[in-house]
C-alpha cells in the first residue's frame, strides 16, 4: 500500500479490509517520516504494532 492511500483509510469513518500478513488489521496512526502505520488486529485490539506501510494490503 502506498502512503496517500494509507492516509485516506486512516481518516475515513467507513471501515476499510485491509489485512496485514494475511490477517485484518485497522489502520489507527501513520507516520509519514518513517512510512510506518500503527495498525491493531481486528480480532485482538488491545494488541497495536507499527508496521511497515508498504506490507498493509487493501481488498
Amino acid at each position: 500500500m502506498n502512503i496517500t492511500r494509507a492516509q485516506q483509510i486512516a481518516q475515513s469513518p467507513d471501515m476499510k479490509n485491509v489485512t496485514y500478513n494475511g490477517k485484518a488489521v485497522y489502520i489507527e496512526h501513520i507516520d509519514v517520516q518513517t512510512e510506518m502505520a500503527t495498525i491493531h488486529f481486528l480480532n485482538n485490539p488491545e494488541k497495536q504494532q507499527r508496521v511497515p506501510i508498504s506490507q498493509l494490503e487493501e481488498h
